[in-house]
């Protein structure tokens, strides 16, 4: 793991899209090096992936309540692909 890998792990999921979309905004304007583009390129598709992560974590996390035939809460995981 580099340490601009290592850096990226530690972002929050708001700190890691907020720079991305500053990344992508630069790459936009079309006005950056070849070079510095690639390389704001890489980092962009690591903070994607990142934030890739953080999201599926989060959605993993997500429990639905259910009643249970006695009329009872109970928790179940969520069935994103039903439609939760």
């Amino acid at each position: 793991m580099t340490a601009e890998t290592t850096e990226i792990s530690a972002m929050s999921f708001e700190d890691a899209m907020a720079e991305l979309e500053q990344i992508v905004q630069r790459l936009e304007q079309g006005r950056t090096p070849l070079e510095d583009a690639i390389a704001a390129y890489e980092r962009g598709a690591a903070l994607k992936r990142h934030c890739e992560d953080k999201l599926r974590l989060a959605q993993e996390k997500v429990e639905k309540i259910a009643l249970d035939r006695a009329g009872v809460p109970a928790a179940e995981p969520l069935d994103l692909e039903a439609g939760g």
